[in-house]
C-alpha cells in the first residue's frame, strides 16, 4: 500500500485526481487506457485488456485495470496467479472483489479446499451465493441451522442463482431441507414473473415437473380447466402454482377458482392461504376495495411478510385498525421493527384505545422518533415534537481529515468518479466506507470521508456517507445546498417552496449535474427528453435544443417549471405532485380515487415500490430543507393534507406529460 500511496502523492497535485473533469491531454495516456479497458471488459475482449494493462503501470487505478484483465480470464487462471493478484493488491477493494468472484467459481466447481482458504479472508461477506456455498463447504455446520439458513437465503434470492440452489439441492437430497421450501421458491417465481426460478426449484424434486411448470406459466387457466387435473395424484402443488400464476394475470378469476369445491378439498390450509395472499396482494396493488376481503380468506400465520405488508396497506385504506394491528403482529421481527410498521402499529394502538395502548404506542413512537426519515418525522410529530436542524457534531480534527485524505481507496474512488468512471468509483467508495472493516467506518471516520467528498463536490458520496452515521448527524453534509443561488431564485420566481425543489433534487440526482438514468432522464432534476421538450414549449423557450437539458441552469429552469405545473394540477398536494414527477401524472390521478385518506396512508398504498419510497423521501427531505433554509422548526404534517378524489369542478391538465 505504501507504493500506491507514493503514486497518489505524486499525482495529488493534479486537479483531475480530486474529481475535476479529465483534460484532453490526460485522456491521451493511462486515462485513455482505462477507458479502453472498461469497454473491452464489457465486451470480454481479453486480448485488448492484456495489451492495454502495461499502459497503467504505476497509475493510481492500476489495480482496477489489473482486476478487469484477470477477471475476464478467471476461468482459465491458475490459483497461483490469482493469489499473486490478491497479494499484490492486498487490502484494496479489488482484492476482495476478485476474491468474491473466485469464491463463486470455486463453489460452482466444488473446490472446497481452496474455497475454505479464501472464504476465511473474505471481507465483504455480502454475497448470498457465497454464503450458501460456505454452508456446503463446511461439513461441521449443524444440519438444522444450516438448512434453515439456506432456506432463508434461497427464498430471498430474486434470480435463479447457482450457489443457493446447489446448497438447497444438496440438503433436499439429504432430506435435511423440507420439500415445501422448493414449492415455496417456485411460487415466488410464479408470482414475480421469473419462470427460471420456478422451474429450477421444481426440477430438484422431479425433472418432469419442470416441463409442466412451463406450460402452467404460459397458460394457468388451461391447466386448471383440464378435467383430469384434480384427479391426478400429487398435483396439488402444481395446482397451487397455477392458481398463483393465474392470480397475477387475473386476481378475480383466481378468486373464483379458489371458491370451487375441487380446489377447496384438494389444497391444504397453507396452500389455500398462500394463494389467497397472492390474490389479496394483487387486488391491493390495484387498490381494489375487495383486497382486505380476499386477505381475510387466508390464515395470517401462512402469509409471508410481503403479503402481510399489503394486507396492512389494504387495512389502512379501509381504516380497519384492528386488522392493521393484527397483520403487523404476524410479521417477522425484522420487518415489524422497520419504522414503517412500527409507526402504523403505534397508530393502530392509539385508534383502538385498549388498556395501556397509549403507553405501548408512545414506546413504539419513541423508538423511531428523531431520525431523518419519513416515519421517524411522523413519529416525532405524534409525540408533540418538531423537526429542527440537529446540533452540529464536534469539528473534525486535522488528524481525522488527514486520515480520510490519505485513504488510498477513497482517493482511487474520487479519481475514478472525476474521470468518467463513476460506477467503478462509487463501488470502491462504498466498499471502503461500508465493508472494508467489519461494521464499516465509525461515525467520525464517516464524517471525515463525507467531508472529503463534500469538499470535492461529489455530493452523492457526501450525502450517502454522512447518512450512515448513527449518533452524530451533520445536517450540512446530509442536506447540502449546492447551486443555492440558482435553485432558490428560480423556485421563488415560479412560485415553489425552495425546500421542496431541494428535497426533490436530493432524491432525483444527489446533485450530480451530469446524472443520466437508464431511461434517459438527465441532469439535476432528472428530466425526460419528451417532458423537457413539452415544458420548454409551454414556458416559451422557443430556441430550446434537446442537448441543453444537460446544462445546469436550463435543467433547473425546465425542471422547476414542470414541477410547478404538476403541483398546480394536483391542487397543491406535494405528495401527489412528487408521485406525478416520478411516475407520470396519469397514475396518481388514478391512485387518488376511492376513499379520502390521510396523506401517509395514501402514500403507503402507492402500488409502485420505487414511487412510494420516492415520495416519502422527497417529503422528508423537504421538511429538513425547510428547517435548514428558514432556520425555523418544521412540522412534516403541514405538507401532508388529506388526499381523495378530485373535486368535480376541477378538471385535470390533460396535456401534462
Amino acid at each position: 500500500m505504501a507504493g500506491l500511496w507514493s503514486i497518489f502523492t505524486t499525482l495529488s497535485m493534479s486537479t483531475a485526481l480530486l474529481g475535476a473533469p479529465a483534460t484532453a491531454t490526460a485522456q491521451s495516456g493511462p486515462e485513455r487506457a482505462l477507458q479502453d479497458m472498461r469497454e473491452a471488459f464489457r465486451k470480454n475482449d481479453q486480448r485488448t485488456l492484456s495489451a492495454a494493462l502495461p499502459r497503467l503501470q504505476g497509475h493510481l487505478l492500476e489495480p482496477l485495470g489489473a482486476y478487469w484483465e484477470l477477471r475476464a480470464r478467471l476461468e482459465s487462471a491458475s490459483p497461483d496467479e490469482i493469489r499473486a493478484f490478491l497479494s499484490r493488491w492486498s487490502g484494496s477493494y479489488y482484492e476482495d472483489r476478485l476474491r468474491n468472484d473466485w469464491l463463486l467459481q470455486l463453489g460452482r466447481r466444488g473446490d472446497w479446499n481452496n474455497f475454505r482458504i479464501e472464504q476465511a479472508q473474505y471481507r465483504m461477506n455480502d454475497d448470498r451465493e457465497v454464503q450458501c456455498y460456505a454452508l456446503l463447504a463446511d461439513p461441521q455446520s449443524p444440519h438444522a441451522p444450516a438448512a434453515e439458513t439456506v432456506r432463508q437465503l434461497w427464498l430471498g434470492q430474486k434470480e435463479a442463482d447457482e450457489g443457493c440452489a446447489s446448497a438447497a439441492r444438496a440438503l433436499l437430497q439429504r432430506e435435511e431441507l423440507e420439500v415445501d421450501a422448493a414449492w415455496q421458491r417456485a411460487r415466488l417465481g410464479m408470482e414475480n414473473g421469473r419462470l427460471r426460478v420456478a422451474t429450477q426449484a421444481v426440477a430438484m424434486l422431479d425433472k418432469q415437473w419442470a416441463v409442466t411448470v412451463e406450460d402452467i406459466y404460459a397458460n394457468p387457466a388451461r391447466y386448471l380447466d383440464d378435467k383430469l387435473t384434480a384427479l391426478r395424484p400429487r398435483t396439488k402443488e402444481l395446482v397451487t402454482l397455477a392458481l398463483v400464476r393465474l392470480a397475477v394475470k387475473d386476481y378475480q378469476e383466481a378468486a373464483e377458482q379458489l371458491g370451487k369445491l375441487r380446489w377447496r378439498t384438494q389444497l391444504t390450509d397453507e396452500e389455500r392461504s398462500w394463494v389467497w395472499g397472492v390474490v389479496g396482494r394483487q387486488a391491493a396493488l390495484k387498490l381494489s376495495p375487495r383486497a382486505l376481503d380476499y386477505f381475510n380468506q387466508a390464515q395470517e400465520r401462512y402469509l409471508n411478510d410481503e403479503m402481510l405488508a399489503w394486507k396492512t396497506r389494504a387495512a389502512l385504506r379501509s381504516a380497519d385498525w384492528k386488522q392493521v394491528q393484527g397483520a403487523i403482529a404476524q410479521m417477522g421481527e425484522a420487518q415489524r421493527r422497520d419504522p414503517t410498521w412500527t409507526y402504523w402499529q403505534a397508530r393502530a394502538l392509539l385508534a383502538l384505545q385498549g388498556p395501556d395502548h397509549d403507553g405501548q404506542a408512545r414506546a413504539l413512537l419513541q423508538r423511531i422518533a428523531g431520525g431523518t426519515g419519513f416515519y421517524e418525522q411522523l413519529a416525532q410529530e405524534a409525540l408533540g415534537q418538531v423537526t429542527a436542524v440537529a446540533p452540529a457534531p464536534a469539528p473534525l480534527s486535522p488528524a481525522e481529515k488527514a486520515a480520510a485524505q490519505q485513504n488510498p481507496g477513497l482517493q482511487r474512488a474520487l479519481w475514478a468518479i472525476g474521470n468518467g468512471l463513476r460506477s467503478e468509483g462509487v463501488r470502491e467508495w462504498n466498499y471502503q466506507t461500508n465493508l472494508h472493516q467489519r461494521g464499516g467506518m465509525n461515525d467520525r471516520e464517516l464524517l471525515a470521508a463525507a467531508d472529503l467528498a463534500c469538499q470535492q463536490q461529489v455530493w452523492d458520496r457526501c450525502i450517502n456517507t454522512s447518512e450512515r452515521t448513527r449518533s452524530e448527524i451533520d445536517y450540512n453534509q446530509r442536506f447540502p445546498t449546492p447551486h443555492r443561488e440558482q435553485v432558490v431564485k428560480r423556485a421563488r420566481e415560479v412560485g415553489l417552496d425552495p425546500a421542496y425543489v431541494y428535497g426533490l433534487i436530493r432524491q432525483e440526482s444527489r446533485f450530480v449535474t451530469d446524472a443520466r438514468s437508464g431511461v434517459g432522464a438527465s441532469g439535476l432534476m432528472q428530466v425526460m427528453p419528451a417532458t423537457a421538450q413539452w415544458t420548454a414549449k409551454r414556458i416559451g423557450l422557443t430556441d430550446y435544443k434537446p442537448h441543453q437539458i444537460a446544462e445546469r441552469d436550463t435543467n433547473i429552469l425546465i425542471g422547476t417549471a414542470y414541477l410547478k405545473l404538476a403541483l398546480d394540477d394536483f391542487e397543491g398536494s406535494m405528495p401527489m405532485a412528487a408521485a406525478a414527477y416520478n411516475a407520470g401524472p396519469g397514475r396518481p390521478r388514478v391512485w387518488r380515487n376511492g376513499p379520502v385518506l390521510e396523506a401517509p396512508a395514501w402514500i403507503e398504498n402507492i402500488p409502485f415500490t420505487e414511487t412510494r419510497d420516492y415520495v416519502k423521501k422527497v417529503i422528508a427531505n423537504t421538511t429538513h430543507y425547510a428547517a435548514l433554509l428558514s432556520g425555523q422548526p418544521q412540522r412534516i404534517g403541514s405538507r401532508l393534507a388529506a388526499i381523495g378524489p378530485r373535486l368535480g369542478n376541477l378538471a385535470p391538465n390533460a396535456d401534462l406529460p
